[in-house]
């Protein structure tokens, strides 16, 4: 492992497709989750990461142009916040459009490279329960409440929902390599 800070490549692909299929790399089937326990899968996450990132090896990059846990965990703890507000907005306003959020912005200007592991687990674990309370809270039609993004992407809570825990699990599976798998 490496501790090389290299330059991280933006991630550009529309994630969309998750909804319609299996991802291929991490084994995520969207059709598969029951909307109901989004908020647990959200919660056993969180505790996936709190223990990842005691870890002492949390902070080092597997490869020069890679995330290491550190910077993932910071990343997931980022998607719920994001995710966390989108769901408040499909649950108290009308067919919302999603502020546009740049993640790799948001990892340059949060310094995702140099947070210390163990200074990431409260948050990240606030934020999951954030937005897991969220998703527990939905009942009934709500999940069929709609919202978008400003290219014309159209969710509902419950789909959002699946869309959200698709992006927590493939970044587990991308730090298998601490885990031993």
């Amino acid at each position: 492992m490496t501790s090389e800070h290299a330059t991280i490549e933006p991630d550009t692909k529309d994630w969309t497709w998750v909804l319609d299929r299996p991802c291929p790399e991490c084994g995520f089937d969207a059709s598969r989750v029951d909307r109901s326990a989004l908020g647990a899968e959200i919660r056993a996450n969180a505790d996936f990461w709190a223990a990842t990132l005691a870890d002492p090896r949390a902070a080092a990059r597997p490869a020069p142009g890679v995330w290491s846990p550190a910077e993932y965990g910071c990343h997931v703890r980022d998607v719920n916040r994001v995710f966390a507000g989108r769901v408040e907005q499909l649950l108290t306003e009308d067919d919302p459009q999603f502020a546009n959020w740049d993640q790799d912005e948001t990892a340059r200007a949060e310094r995702y490279d140099e947070q210390a592991p163990a200074a990431v687990v409260p948050d990240l674990v606030a934020a999951a329960e954030l937005a897991a309370g969220w998703y527990d809270r939905v009942a009934g039609d709500q999940w069929e409440r709609p919202g978008r993004r400003s290219n014309g992407s159209v969710f509902t809570v419950e789909t959002l929902g699946r869309y959200h825990l698709h992006d927590l699990v493939h970044h587990r599976w991308d730090v298998r390599w601490i885990m031993g798998g």
